[in-house]
């Protein structure tokens, strides 16, 4: 079978592979559609130990069944599935309490077993859902990345946030605005540097777009909100400014979600925190439960992918790649197609 190969640091070429064969409680799919993650942009650009070569990276797929393992009894070959981006160990402590995204012993597609960016991928039962007739494989596969959006709504919604502001306006930045609007609602601000990003969260339904090579975004919160802050900062960039940017415009008592995993260290002004009750949340992939959530918003037309993805066949893949890396004009999301 085809893939795109990450064979070496900086290097990517389309490679044959040998078709996978399932583990008793594994079903091998034929990939329909999966996306390129900026967490895979940015660990290929920067040498992160995170994905180390050689693999076949690719965590938001979905596909067909082809083949199933001895144990797999509720799928059968021939449905159509999407696939969660977490296999988790079903016994941990995490796992028992719910949250199996956080699995002790969890593995990622495409970081500690191969992805989907090939023509076939094995895939414990345990990951899949239902892929609903009528929803287009170049929008079924980002369900992954809408649920990452989705799982930040959930743990923020007791808040009850009126103002909400989201630092960048990549794919998941655009994904968790459209979760916030299905969900919660409110007053979105969506902040990025480049004009092209903006004007598609404009078009997606933000209420204000800053662009922060132009405007003061500390100023611009602070006449939208009369000095006093938002509610929510979602800092979907994550990195140093944004995250110390983060807490300065939020309002006392107010509340922020780190979910972008662009830099980690950072220095940081804990008074801020502490004498203003700032809360700091962590958001981390999703469940199963909110991969089935994205899956309906996107079959209701409440999320739009259509007017900022791209389609490439899984052969040009590498272009793809360095087309996304390059993130000029409207390049902010690639879909491969095998």
């Amino acid at each position: 079978m085809k893939a795109l190969h990450y064979p070496a640091w900086e290097t990517l070429e389309i490679s044959e592979k040998y078709q996978p064969k399932p583990a008793p409680d594994e079903v091998v799919l034929k990939v329909a559609a999966c996306g390129i993650c900026g967490s895979e942009l940015e660990t290929f650009k920067n040498r992160s130990r995170r994905r180390t070569p050689s693999l076949v990276m690719g965590h938001e797929f979905c596909g067909v069944i082809a083949e199933t393992g001895t144990n797999v009894h509720d799928h059968k070959i021939g449905d159509s599935v999407v696939s969660n981006s977490v296999v988790s160990c079903g016994t941990c402590r995490c796992c028992a309490r719910g949250r199996s995204h956080l699995c002790a012993e969890r593995q990622i597609f495409g970081m500690h077993r191969p992805g989907a960016f090939a023509e076939y991928v094995s895939v414990p039962e345990q990951c899949l859902i239902g892929w609903p007739a009528g929803l287009p494989a170049e929008s079924a596969c980002l369900a992954e990345p809408l649920a990452n959006g989705i799982h930040v709504a959930n743990i923020i919604s007791h808040t009850e946030p009126k103002t909400t502001l989201i630092f960048g306006a990549g794919p998941i930045g655009l994904m968790c605005q459209q979760a916030m609007q299905a969900k919660i609602g409110g007053t979105i601000i969506v902040v990025d540097l480049m004009s092209d990003r903006l004007e598609i969260a404009a078009l997606l339904g933000a209420d204000h777009v800053v662009n922060v090579s132009r405007e003061d975004v500390v100023e611009f919160v602070n006449d939208v909100t009369h000095g006093e802050g938002v509610d929510l900062v979602i800092d979907s960039a994550g990195n140093q400014t944004t995250k110390k940017q983060s807490l300065g415009v939020c309002r006392p008592g107010g509340a922020v979600v780190w979910i972008g995993l662009l830099e980690n260290a950072v220095k940081l002004d804990s008074y801020e925190v502490t004498l203003a009750e700032k809360t700091i949340f962590g958001s981390y992939a999703a469940t199963l439960s909110e991969l089935r959530e994205a899956v309906h918003l996107l079959s209701s037309g409440s999320v739009d992918t259509k007017r900022w993805v791209q389609s490439f066949p899984l052969g040009n893949g590498v272009e793809a790649f360095q087309r996304m890396l390059a993130a000029q004009d409207k390049d902010i999301k690639a879909v491969l197609i095998p």
